[in-house]
């Protein structure tokens, strides 16, 4: 017996409802304006981790940059970096980059129709998938994300661990059972946007809900138990300087990241660790690592910065030191004006603010 029979749940006046109220109060967002499928799938890889208000410029200019999977394929990858700038999680664009050159090399630079094509493809996961194929193709997949689980949840009251990876399949299933047919664009995205602007995590405005007459949590009152989430882990502290140095001639040494790992790919300036030098020896730290003479130190503002995993805690000094000549492939020196040309992550950007 599924979860809609034990219910005794009216599936058709579900989906009716709900599409019905999509279709009145959609937000008018670029990616909606058509269906086409790069766009969706831009869209929902930058909505990822990030608000819409926050996206909406990104998706803008990247489109106008990149309007096509071609386009992207042919980018250059600090382009891409350039205009993720600011998003965070910036894994997402390489994986989007590398992609659609499968996309172009692969299926004449369209996005494939085939979900098992369309699946293999890096960065592309349940939710990605079943967006495109959903909004894009109008086909009844699942498109299970943090918003669907938590109306889902409260509708069937399901107690699952939503922190849990295998509970995502117990919601696909669901999704899978209520998708209409007919219209499995706007029932999928009727679930997200019920998500962001009705059914949310705190204080639900079940007063507006379209769905509320099939919904057993708000039908018992306990929509504030669901959904069922454990505590995330501690997130990690870490402790740098970073040493921003300019040269005689006004420009500031940058370095480029390492291709793996956390921000890979992108410039900052010196990051060393608190623990591998004391504060009082900065100076002769400098200038015994580039052989130079230090002429100047200011210290700047501070800098917090939090990631989904860990926390940067970031002092800043200012080094004005004696022209010297970099060894280092990955290190050069650039003015301020050409800062605009190399993508920095947020703390190393807010560093360029004071400067």
């Amino acid at each position: 017996m599924t979860i809609l029979e034990e219910s005794s749940f009216n599936k058709k006046e579900f989906q009716t409802d709900l599409i019905n109220w999509f279709l009145k109060n959609q937000r008018q967002l670029p990616w909606r304006e058509d269906k086409d499928p790069y766009k969706v799938w831009v869209s929902e890889i930058m909505l990822q981790q990030t608000q819409v208000d926050t996206v909406i410029p990104y998706f803008e200019n990247f489109i106008e940059k990149f309007p096509n999977p071609v386009a992207l394929a042919d980018a250059d990858e600090q382009d891409v970096l350039k205009a993720w700038e600011g998003l965070g999680y910036y894994s997402r664009a390489r994986n989007l980059q590398f992609a659609v050159r499968e996309v172009k090399e692969k299926y004449q630079g369209k996005v494939p129709k085939d979900p098992k094509q369309l699946g293999d493809l890096k960065g592309i996961g349940p939710y990605t998938l079943g967006a495109i194929m959903s909004i894009a193709y109008d086909q009844p997949e699942p498109a299970v994300d943090g918003n669907v689980m938590r109306v889902m949840s409260r509708v069937f009251r399901i107690d699952q661990d939503i922190a849990k990876a295998k509970t995502r399949k117990v919601f696909d299933a669901v999704v899978r059972d209520v998708i209409s047919t007919e219209d499995p664009s706007s029932f999928n995205q009727g679930i997200m946007e019920l998500g962001a602007l009705i059914c949310r995590p705190r204080n639900p405005k079940c007063d507006l809900c379209p769905i509320k007459a099939h919904c057993q949590a708000y039908r018992s009152n306990t929509q504030t138990d669901y959904p069922v989430k454990s505590k995330k882990k501690k997130q990690t502290k870490l402790n740098y300087y970073t040493l921003v140095l300019e040269n005689q001639s006004g420009e500031f040494l940058i370095e480029k990241r390492p291709a793996e790992g956390l921000l890979a790919g992108l410039w900052q300036f010196l990051m060393v660790e608190k623990k591998e030098v004391d504060r009082k020896l900065l100076t002769p730290f400098v200038e015994q690592l580039f052989k130079t003479t230090v002429i100047e130190v200011n210290q700047l503002e501070s800098i917090k910065h939090i990631f989904s995993h860990i926390i940067w805690s970031i002092d800043v000094f200012h080094f004005k030191v004696k022209d010297f000549v970099l060894d280092d492939s990955n290190q050069r020196f650039i003015s301020l004006d050409q800062v605009e040309d190399y993508p920095f992550p947020v703390p190393h950007q807010k560093v360029i603010d004071q400067l």
